[in-house]
This record gives C-alpha cells, structure tokens and sequence, in this order.
C-alpha cells in the first residue's frame, strides 16, 4: 500500500507539473511584419527564417506588463494614447518574446530619433561615401551619448535628410511602415529652422513608434542593421549614456553595474527612452514614449517595472526546470527488488 501510495503522488506530481510548464509555454500573435530584406543575419538567426518581434508576442509577457503598468497607475494614460510601451525578452535571440501597449501609436519623440541618423550615417559608410574616422565617430557619439544637437545636425547634412526617411522607408528595414502607423522619423534639423519633411501619416518632424524603436534595436543585437561589424559599431556609440535620467536613473541607482544601450528625447511634454539592456544574464529592450509633464518620472518608474518582469519571467522559467528535472530524477529510480519488497 505504501509503495502504491508513493506511485500516485509521483504521478499527480509530474501532472502538475507539466501543467504549470504548458501555461507557461508562449502564445504566439497571428500579427505579421515585414521581414528585412537584404539584410545581415548574425550566426545566432537563421539565415532563412529570422524571427520577427512582431510575430513573436507573448501572452504571459502582455499580461505581467499590462499588471505592471495599472499599479503604477497609468492605464488610463495608455486609453488617452499619452503613453506608449513596448517590452521584448531578447536573452535568447533566435526566440524574442514581446509585450508591447499602443505599440503603433505614433507620437513626438524628440531626440531619440537620432538613432535614425545614425543608421544613416553608417548606411552611408558601408557605401563608402563617408568616411568613418575619428572625427566623424566623435561627432555621432556626442549625437547619442550626449544628445548634442549641433553633433545630429552636422550628421543629417553628412548623410543627407532626405535619404535618412527613405532609408527608413526601405524594404530593407521598413522602420517607417505605413502599414503600422508610421514609425521612426527625422524630418527636421535638430534646432531652428522649419521641417523640410514631415512624416506622410501624422505631419511630426521627429516621431516614433515604440514597436518600431524596438524593432530597431533587434536589429541592431542580431547584426541586421547595415552589417554585423557596423551593428556593432554602432551598438558601441549607444553605450555608457552620460544623460542620468529616466531609464538611466530609474535602473543606475539601483543597479550601477547594468549595462545600457540607449538613446532618450525630451521636449516640453513629450518624454522618450530607448535602450537595450544586459542585467544579470538577460537581455531585454524596452520603450517608453509619453506625453506628459510627469512622463520622465514615468518612464523611470516604468523602467524598474519591465526589469522585474524579465528577471520574474526567467526566474519562473528555471523554477519549472528544475522541477521538471527533479520529477524525471524521481521516476529514473530503479524499482526495488523482489526480495526487498518482501523485507518491507
């Protein structure tokens, strides 16, 4: 009887246990997305089919994100479309997993348009009509770690205005998609002067879309945007920010050792953060754009928020591991014998 006692619990342990796994499996959307076309794979992507993130969102990512965000209460802000988000999961490259709220709305962005400029420039390098010296890698690092205004517009006249939207446009990375509302945008300089583009969709000299800022920074850590060696580059430019606020001073103050890879934009009432971020093993991105006089108090909270969604997601993950793991040991046992049944 004992023995047969023990057998039943095994079984309904290993039941719930693969219960609690399956809910735990991602949902994939049935949204689509443009694949880039012509575009560098890292050896971490499948050269045939490289995952999208817009085919690669998560049911239980959304559903701790939309959690997060009603506690800090900012739902409503997200009904009103005065605040956009968009989270993915990258620790595993080849597997992204997203969670994004009013992740098409398109709204001003500031200077974390910049990183369009900087695609550009390199775009431009790669076709050898700009030289890449020292120079000119000071002047686009001065655009993004300092957000200097002066460096971005001496970078728009290098590569050209115009061609940074149709670069933007492109098959190739569709980073401005009429299909989703728009996107990333740069149609003015960074100073006075009146636009000499504005986007075809919401007439904005400088906006955005957190999907699409997101899409910009898989991209980049899959060695997609212009070529592996120019991603990295270019990754290198977005390290070490010097600007400690929202992203920044919402993570650094907590964590001092996570290492960045952002770009922001403030102006007036329009807030916006952009980053990749390594913590404790995982890679994750995220985007915040907010039209608020709070936004940047927003976005620093929001910030603690998405990094204990992936630190809580892949701490779930390895607690289901291990209990898988300790199930297969327990039924792995050898049976005991004839005789010792007998002892018993």
């Amino acid at each position: 009887m004992a023995r047969t006692s023990r057998l039943i619990l095994k079984i309904w342990f290993r039941l719930i246990t693969s219960m609690l796994f399956f809910m735990l499996i991602p949902h994939k959307s049935t949204a689509t997305e443009h694949h880039p076309v012509g575009s560098h794979k890292s050896a971490a992507i499948s050269k045939l089919d490289p995952p999208t993130i817009r085919d690669s969102a998560n049911a239980e990512l959304q559903k701790m994100l939309e959690k997060r965000i009603a506690a800090l209460h900012l739902t409503k802000a997200v009904k009103d479309k005065r605040l956009a988000v968009a989270l993915v999961d990258v620790t595993n490259p080849s597997t992204p997993k997203m969670a994004q709220m009013n992740g098409d709305e398109m709204m001003y962005a500031a200077s974390l348009p910049k990183i369009a400029i900087l695609l550009a420039a390199f775009e431009r390098i790669a076709e050898g009509k700009l030289p890449l010296n020292n120079n000119l890698r000071k002047t686009m690092t001065d655009m993004i770690r300092h957000s200097s205004n002066k460096a971005a517009t001496e970078v728009l006249h290098k590569v050209g205005g115009k061609y940074i939207n149709t670069l933007l446009s492109s098959p190739k990375y569709r980073l401005y998609d009429p299909m989703h509302n728009g996107g990333l945008w740069v149609g003015k300089e960074y100073g006075s002067g009146k636009a000499y583009q504005r986007d075809p969709l919401h007439h904005l000299s400088h906006g955005a879309t957190a999907t699409q800022v997101a899409r910009y920074y898989y991209l980049l850590e899959t060695g997609q945007l212009v070529s592996p060696k120019y991603s990295s580059e270019m990754k290198n430019i977005l390290s070490k920010p010097s600007i400690s606020h929202k992203f920044v001073k919402g993570l650094q103050t907590e964590y001092p050792d996570v290492e960045m890879y952002r770009k922001s934009g403030t102006w007036r009432q329009w807030h916006a953060d952009s980053a990749l971020i390594e913590h404790d093993g995982h890679r994750y991105i995220a985007v915040a754009l907010a039209n608020d006089p709070h936004g940047g108090e927003w976005l620093k909270k929001i910030i603690c928020e998405m990094d204990e969604i992936i630190v809580a997601t892949h701490a779930s993950d390895a607690n289901v591991a291990s209990a898988d793991a300790a199930v297969s040991l327990v039924f792995a046992e050898p049976q005991p014998s004839s005789s010792s049944e007998h002892l018993m």
